[in-house]
């Protein structure tokens, strides 16, 4: 499905990829497989409902049996950081996420968030969970997705990046069931991930689970998780790109 016209209006078009193959960098300049950069109004973590830059870059070494974005496993282009930065300013000020497919997976990513946070823009990098997090800039904020069973992945995590989390950081919990619930429900007891405030999130696999059902869940267990509904699901088609 293509999404509605105004979905689209902040987007910047990425250029068609080379058929050549190539490496992150070329000539000693670094480079990002990039699937889209857009606009749009940030639909998950603390910052929903915050206008933000978008930029989904490709490749991803998960296969979430429920994933929403499997467009991103191949393709993009190939741009370099500095053609990335200057689309990103172009867009707007504010907010930025660096999101896939999983970001982490390509190096030069933290050349550009550090530059981002240099010129003091808030950025989130949301990631699978299965890439160490140790490497990213301080200034930066973590989403760190929890793979729960329902996904396939579960033991494709990094279960150290528990221990790497900063503060600021937070985590996602994807749930496809109760099921899903229940195993979350005991990793955030027995690891105790909500101490000092940490923000945690309880989303519904979309179309699968209601998201009812996981608020009366909560509320009965008085489970120190937020309830998350992915906004921009709900504000544009679900499957459109680019919202």
């Amino acid at each position: 499905m293509s999404a509605p016209p105004h979905a689209h209006r902040h987007a910047v078009p990425v250029p068609e990829p080379s058929s050549e193959e190539v490496d992150d960098a070329r000539g000693g300049v670094p480079r990002l497989r990039v699937t889209e950069i857009y606009r749009s109004i940030q639909g998950e973590s603390s910052y929903a409902g915050v206008p933000c830059t978008f930029v989904r870059l490709t490749g991803c070494a998960l296969r979430c049996v429920w994933c929403d974005s499997t467009y991103t496993f191949t393709g993009g282009a190939w741009m370099a950081v500095a053609e990335v930065l200057s689309r990103v300013r172009d867009l707007g000020d504010g907010l930025v996420e660096f999101t896939g497919g999983e970001p982490l997976l390509q190096r030069a990513v933290h050349e550009a968030i550090a530059t981002l946070c240099e010129e003091g823009r808030r950025v989130l990098v949301e990631t699978g969970g299965d890439q160490d997090i140790a490497p990213l800039d301080p200034r930066a904020v973590a989403i760190l997705d929890v793979k729960c069973p329902g996904s396939g992945m579960s033991d494709r995590m990094d279960w150290g990046n528990l221990e790497r989390l900063r503060p600021h950081d937070e985590l996602k919990f994807v749930l496809d069931g109760r099921h899903d619930y229940e195993w979350a429900r005991a990793l955030v007891r027995q690891k105790d991930l909500a101490r000092g405030g940490r923000i945690i999130h309880f989303s519904c696999v979309f179309g699968r689970l209601e998201p009812r059902a996981l608020a009366g869940w909560i509320l009965e267990d008085a489970l120190p998780v937020r309830l998350q509904l992915q906004l921009h699901k709900i504000l544009w088609d679900p499957d459109a790109r680019g919202t």
